[in-house]
């Protein structure tokens, strides 16, 4: 039973991620990690697709094997999250609260990758 708990709970995860990948403030990184540990303690299957795939596999691999994200992968990842941020910001100019809430999220989210998320080595 808790097997399937965690399969629909990485499946959930899973979603998310992917959804984060187009929403601003809406983390990837984090979801997909929890879905290839939910799925790596559940089904062996599905983990092993997860790694497997094209988009969202080397993601988890790398961040595996290098133990965290490297500097200039968190400065990728908070420049596409800006990017974002901003054509969002620009959307909402008649809703200055919004806006607010968006930056706020933003630099939040910024500060997380930065200095939460352990630094991982570069490749040998």
């Amino acid at each position: 039973m808790l097997k399937v708990v965690f399969i629909v709970l990485g499946a959930l995860s899973l979603v998310l991620g992917v959804l984060g990948i187009l929403i601003p403030g809406l983390p990837t990184t984090p979801f997909l990690l929890l879905t290839a540990a939910l799925w790596m303690k559940s089904s062996e299957k599905l983990h092993n697709r997860l790694l497997s795939n094209k988009y969202l596999g080397p993601y988890i691999v790398n961040y595996e094997k290098r133990k965290g994200l490297t500097v200039r992968q968190k400065r990728y990842a908070i420049l596409s999250m800006w990017i974002l941020i901003s054509l969002s910001f620009f959307l909402l100019s008649g809703n200055p609260s919004l806006q607010l809430i968006l930056i706020f999220a933003g630099i939040t989210g910024a500060a997380t990758v930065w200095y939460l998320v352990p630094n991982g080595k570069n490749e040998d």
